[in-house]
């Protein structure tokens, strides 16, 4: 989707939006929202960012999925001017940015997925334009700990967002530089956090969201008391409750992966991940087939690009469960310890 395009369904008589999920709970799907609660959403985050009329925003991503759209949406609440470049790996490259009519101008807020942020401090000069950012935030993936390492003595604001599409993008902001710098986030102002019976992270959002949302992400909360002595809740996140490896913003359904290659592997196998410095999740293999070069040649040849595994590692045996189903965590826990023997 282009910029004209979405504007002109912006700005059309209808009151609601068609966006599509990302695909971390599932398939991508269309949904509909409302354009007041868009509108709310970026008013909470302009105002819990301090963003004022005339600041800058770089676009960066596409404006297909909800943090692409919620960009633009942030630019027209608060009456920002809206840098647009190409989505690519490097934005802040001089080829992106001489899309701009001004490149030199300064960046006020910017949004990225840490691939993006992962291959900008690759570049010197690319670096020095995402230090000069005054509230980055990083979504779409996780962010590995020698990422948030590289970003913790940023001079400007750097945060770690988390949402989905239904809350139209994040609901909460943790800080991964300066002495704010925590593992725990922060929700915005209306918004209440809470665990389900399975330990998953309950969101109510009315401003956002019309219903209470279910995650799959397991979660820990903890209570803080602010100076004037009053409690909020902040929560961090364990883990996911389902299968999805997120590399470089890609989802990957582990069971589908595991579907797709087991007509062509004769020994036991199972798909798990370990965090990537770039792309956030790794796929990994583990394989009870010792010929590693053998599975590598035929993961490349029926696996698309982003799917082939980018670690595959032999194991005598893959960890079950008493009922013989794949044992996910110690899968995980496997294919982690065997890559750190390995470094």
């Amino acid at each position: 989707m282009t910029l004209q395009e979405f504007l002109s369904e912006w700005n059309n008589d209808s009151p609601l939006l068609r966006v599509h999920t990302s695909g971390s709970t599932g398939k991508p799907k269309p949904i509909w929202v409302e354009k007041q609660r868009m509108l709310n959403s970026a008013r909470i985050t302009c105002d819990f960012l301090g963003l004022q009329k005339h600041d800058t925003a770089l676009l960066c991503m596409p404006l297909d999925y909800i943090a692409g759209k919620m960009v633009v949406v942030r630019t027209l609440e608060r009456g920002m001017q809206l840098l647009s470049v190409k989505p690519s790996g490097h934005p802040l490259s001089s080829e992106s940015l001489q899309q701009l009519a001004n490149p030199e101008r300064p960046i006020t807020f910017a949004a990225m997925v840490p691939l993006q942020v992962y291959n900008s401090l690759q570049i010197p000069e690319e670096r020095e334009r995402l230090m000069q950012i005054k509230h980055l935030i990083i979504g779409g993936g996780a962010i590995d700990e020698k990422l948030s390492e590289e970003l913790k003595d940023f001079p400007n604001a750097v945060w770690s967002t988390y949402g989905m599409t239904e809350t139209l993008s994040h609901i909460a902001l943790r800080r991964l530089n300066g002495p704010q710098a925590t593992e725990w986030y922060t929700p915005f102002e209306g918004i209440e956090v809470r665990l389900s019976h399975e330990k998953c992270l309950t969101i109510n959002a009315p401003a956002v969201c019309s219903q209470t949302l279910v995650t799959n992400d397991i979660a820990e909360l903890q209570t803080f008391k602010t100076d004037e002595n009053e409690a909020f809740v902040r929560f961090r996140i364990i883990g996911r409750k389902d299968n999805v490896i997120d590399s470089g913003g890609v989802k990957i359904q582990i069971e589908e992966l595991e579907r797709t290659l087991k007509p062509h592997l004769s020994g036991d196998f199972a798909i798990t991940s370990i965090t990537d410095e770039k792309f956030g999740e790794a796929v990994v293999l583990l394989t009870t087939l010792t010929d590693i070069t053998i599975v590598d040649a035929i993961c490349k040849n029926i696996l698309p690009k982003f799917w082939q595994p980018r670690h595959i590692f032999h194991t005598d045996n893959i960890p079950q469960t008493e009922t013989g189903k794949p044992a996910r965590a110690n899968i995980r826990q496997l294919a982690r310890q065997i890559n750190k023997q390995a470094e």
